[in-house]
Formats: structure tokens, sequence, C-alpha cells
């Protein structure tokens, strides 16, 4: 791989994995929603020149694009960012991390679903053992419990805004394929920034909340999460995607969960227990192996 492919893909995973971390210490003094919709903006506004420079609402097929892409903003910036975020209040950025690893499973599966893929034997084994280690790091009293308690609810909100992100991905094939993924990704965000905008105002006043009562340090690490994770890091995994192969691409987001781990423990004070630890090798395991299949 060249060395500013390297460069380009551990920063970006350097980002990804300190993004959870960002997401739990904006969510100390701020409502899920509004983290969701500033975060939007603020990366909305970073793509904002390239999305007009690059033709407008004519470079994307005119108002047909436009609503194709309104429809995946749905999946792509505001279920999955707002599912995640609200997960997020509940479980730990360790947890959150690991779980995003699995996004190539769920795309597996619904592509079998929606675009008739096939789903070899050795897929099919990768996903056992993923699945498998998303349980172990659950662990075994949440899996003989039927009590959803907060850290099995953040669990699932995140796992589901996988899935969204899944959806994202296998719907917006086709429209991938016409326009390719970083105008899709500009478009997805700015669009969703647009109308997460008035959900994180209607949090501001059914909460009674107040922007002023945001912290400094709530309002940077919102900052490093458009800026640098939604923005910068994007830039930097599309600009490694096309000087090397896809599959040794992949192959970084591996790293993802360990650094968050380590970021977590250092700033979040977050223990690595034995199910983390376990469960990690499971899943990454199952993800490399199904993307091998």
């Amino acid at each position: 791989m060249p060395a500013k492919a390297r460069a380009a893909l551990l920063t970006a995973c350097v980002l990804w994995a300190v993004s959870f971390v960002a997401t739990r210490v904006a969510l100390e003094t701020t409502p899920p929603l509004v983290v969701v919709s500033l975060r939007l903006l603020v990366s909305a506004a970073c793509f904002l020149p390239w999305v007009v420079t690059s033709g407008g609402v004519a470079g994307i097929g005119g108002t047909r694009g436009l609503g194709r892409l309104f429809g995946l903003s749905l999946f792509g910036a505001g279920l999955h960012y707002g599912l995640q975020t609200v997960g997020l209040q509940y479980t730990t950025a360790s947890n959150a991390s690991l779980y995003a690893v699995t996004a190539p499973i769920t795309i597996l599966l619904l592509s079998a679903v929606f675009l008739g893929e096939t789903i070899t034997v050795r897929k099919a084994l990768g996903v056992g053992v993923a699945v498998a280690g998303v349980l172990v790091t659950m662990g075994p009293g949440s899996l003989t419990s039927l009590e959803l308690d907060a850290p099995v609810r953040g669990d699932l909100l995140v796992l589901v805004s996988i899935v969204m992100w899944g959806l994202f991905t296998v719907l917006g094939k086709k429209v991938t394929d016409e326009l390719g993924a970083l105008k899709v990704t500009s478009w997805v965000t700015l669009i969703g920034a647009l109308w997460m905008a008035p959900v994180g105002l209607y949090e501001l006043r059914t909460t009674g909340y107040s922007l002023s009562s945001v912290s400094l340090e709530a309002w940077l690490a919102i900052a490093f999460l458009g800026i640098g994770c939604s923005f910068l890091a994007v830039l930097l995994y599309f600009a490694a995607l096309r000087r090397t192969e896809s599959q040794k691409v992949g192959v970084y987001l591996y790293t993802i969960p360990p650094m968050t781990a380590v970021v977590a423990v250092l700033y979040l004070g977050e223990t690595l227990s034995a199910n983390l630890v376990l469960g990690a090798t499971l899943v990454i395991a199952g993800v490399a192996l199904t993307e091998r299949g």
C-alpha cells in the first residue's frame, strides 16, 4: 500500500475511533438529537463549497436525483447518527465502536435480501462468529434476563444504527455507482442537516434546554465530530480508496475498536472487561472471515 494511502487510512481510523469518546463527552451536557443536529450542520458547512462547485442540483440528476438522496439521508444521516448517539447515552464508547465494525456483516445480509446476492459457507460462518462476539460483549446476564437495562438498550440502539447504515449502503448502491461515493456522502450529509435541524430545535423547545448551557468541552467535541469525523475522515478514507484495493482498506477499520478502548480508558475511565476483549476478538475475526468469503 502506498505510504500516503496508509497515512490517510490510519488518520481516518484514529478520528473515527475518538468519535465515540467525543460523542460521550458532548452528551454530558447536551441532549442527543441536538448533538446530532449540530454535528451534521458543522459537517454540511464543510461539504457545501464542494457541493456548489460540483454542479449543485444539476450535478446529481436534478430534482429526481435530489429526491433519491433525500430518501437515503433518512437512513445514512438522521437515523444512523440519531440512534447511535442516543445509544451512546447508555452504553460505553468501547462497545459502540466494536458494533460499528459489524457494518460489513449487516451489508452482506441486507444485500442478500434486497439485491439477491449469495452468501457462501465461509461468509455464513463469519456472520455466526461475529454475532457470537456481539453476544459475548453484551454479557451472559443480558442474554438470560428479559429486562432491557440501560446498557443493553444502548447496545441495541447502536446495533440498529448500523442496520440503518447498511440500508443506506445497499439501497443507495445504484445512486452511488452513478454519482460516486463522495458526492452521495456530501449530499446525504447536507440534506440530513437540513431536516435534522428542526428535530434538534424541537428537542430544545420540549426539554427547555438552551444552547448557552452547552459546555466549552461539548462544543469542542461537536466541532471535532463534524469537522474531523464526518468531513475530514471521509475525505481521507476515499483518498485512500483511490490509491489501493478496497479489501486492504477494510482491514484498517479493525483497528478502530482497540483504539477507542484505549482512549475511553484514559479519558472516560472505562474498564476493559474480559467480555469486551473476547467479544472484540470474535467480532473482528468474524468480519474478517466474512469479507474474505
